[in-house]
């Protein structure tokens, strides 16, 4: 991301009325009513779990990667979720993205109960209230940005004017309005995860589930990844973010630690660091960055 971009990015977040429209569809389905089936009004939970455990069955070994998980995420929430390898983070994540099934316990997104959902209906939970953000980027190689953007859209069935008019938006609110044409080979490992979350706010997801976003990333790109979610969540976005980074964490507003499937910690960060104020910090230590970025932009 170019100076520039960084810069208008955080101006975005409080000023663009196009950016504002984004996150605006989720917000109002929420507060009345969902393909005409009701749901609870703005106060409910994004996220409330209560008692979830899974259990995975290999050859005759029970594995009980959650032990009877309880967690609500409010909306608005930027929530960190870390832990150790084999914690249940990852496991959480996926019954949190309907990906997964729980064993026992319930599950529910934005005042429905999703636990007990049929595979159609979870696919279309997935599609359209939740959005994903992989550490691998999962881009189509030979798909443009703009295209990579709209195949969300194109399985939910919107007309293709549509599907080019709020890919283009969200590649704009993610400072990559310049860089619709171009393919992920062509693009920096920063601008490919850029595209990724593009693609994940394209159906106004009232959740985005972001799992190790800067696994792949060095520092850098790191921060601008999470000035990017930060601001975001600044506009009102629902984020969970599962890392095993402190530094990483560090931004959220909140930390819930796993350890052996339990919730061993679960508390409000009270200072989050600022991707804004940690990138002048690099910038003034390392003013070579200001004219990198710069020579980026004009590539």
């Amino acid at each position: 991301m170019a100076t520039n971009n960084f810069q208008s990015l955080s101006q975005n977040s409080q000023d663009s009325p196009a950016a504002h429209e984004t996150l605006t569809i989720s917000e109002k389905t929420d507060a009345g009513s969902e393909n005409g089936i009701p749901v609870k009004n703005v106060s409910t939970p994004v996220i409330a779990i209560r008692n979830i455990t899974k259990t995975y069955e290999l050859g005759k070994t029970r594995v009980r990667a959650l032990r009877g998980v309880s967690l609500e995420v409010q909306r608005g929430e930027f929530v960190a979720i870390m832990g150790p390898s084999g914690s249940g983070k990852s496991t959480l994540m996926n019954l949190v993205g309907c990906l997964d099934r729980p064993t026992s316990g319930e599950y529910w997104l934005t005042g429905r109960a999703v636990s007990n959902m049929s595979t159609d209906e979870l696919a279309d939970i997935r599609n359209r209230r939740i959005g994903f953000v992989f550490q691998g980027f999962n881009l189509l190689a030979r798909a443009t940005a703009l295209k990579n953007v709209m195949l969300p859209l194109i399985y939910a069935g919107y007309s293709r004017d549509e599907q080019q008019y709020r890919a283009r938006k969200a590649l704009k609110l993610v400072g990559l309005e310049a860089r619709t044409h171009h393919k992920p080979a062509e693009l920096s490992g920063g601008q490919q995860q850029r595209v990724a979350i593009a693609r994940a706010l394209v159906n106004d997801p009232s959740l985005l589930l972001a799992d190790e976003p800067t696994g792949n990333l060095d520092s850098r790109t790191s921060l601008e990844i999470m000035a990017v979610l930060q601001a975001l969540n600044q506009r009102g976005l629902t984020i969970m973010l599962v890392t095993h980074d402190a530094d990483v964490a560090a931004y959220a507003q909140r930390q819930v630690l796993f350890r052996d499937g339990r919730i061993v910690r679960d508390e409000p960060v009270t200072a989050p660091r600022s991707s804004q104020a940690d990138w002048k910090l690099l910038v003034e230590a390392d003013p070579a960055q200001r004219q990198h970025k710069h020579t980026e932009e004009e590539q």
